[in-house]
């Protein structure tokens, strides 16, 4: 199951070819400190790459697929060299024209796996820093994902800009909160739509 809270996270990596990161593999399979080591060793030694989001708000006003889809667009569209193919972890999506698609595409690919660990490492980053801002949710450990106490935390304190109101578990809290208010000053500012700049 999927995040309640932060935006959705792509990766795009081209690699040189034959080019290999060692214990690079499914993102969900590798220890955080392994992550961030290769994701420094994918952005410094990787021909291209790039990491893109569609925010919590685009998630809500398009759903979750679409706004993947808008955010699959912008880092193919901001790497900076043109993909000779294109490579898709999952089910196929028309809407990104020519490419191919494979399920379980991070284990079977090593260029999907190197994108997975970028768009992972980037996204636990984000929350880590969001954390700081609303501390009551557990960002920092659970990532926005649905735990006991982050859904606890949403029932006791209301969502915050940051949470997918639309989401089964966060809806219902909205009958009874408004969202949390930001403690920092100033106007309310979304996650930057290309973190991987």
């Amino acid at each position: 199951m999927g995040p309640v809270a932060g935006p959705v996270m792509v990766g795009a990596v081209a690699l040189h070819p034959g080019q290999q990161f060692e214990g690079c593999t499914d993102s969900k399979q590798v220890s955080p400190s392994r992550r961030e080591a290769l994701a420094r060793r994918i952005r410094a030694e990787s021909l291209a790459w790039r990491v893109a989001a569609a925010s919590t708000r685009e998630i809500e006003r398009l759903n979750v697929r679409a706004a993947t889809i808008v955010a699959m667009r912008r880092a193919l569209d901001r790497l900076a060299l043109p993909a000779e193919l294109v490579l898709v972890d999952g089910n196929p999506v028309p809407e990104l024209g020519e490419h191919r698609s494979i399920v379980g595409g991070d284990r079977a690919s090593h260029s999907i796996a190197c994108a997975s660990i970028l768009a992972k490492v980037t996204r636990d980053r984000l929350m880590r820093r969001l954390d700081a801002r609303y501390p009551l949710y557990g960002w920092a450990s659970n990532k926005g994902y649905r735990t006991r106490e982050h859904m606890e935390a949403i029932r006791r304190h209301g969502p915050t800009p940051h949470h997918r109101i639309t989401f089964q578990g966060v809806l219902q809290t909205e009958l009874d909160f408004s969202p949390a208010p930001d403690p920092t000053s100033g106007p309310r500012r979304d996650p930057p739509q290309d973190p991987g700049a």
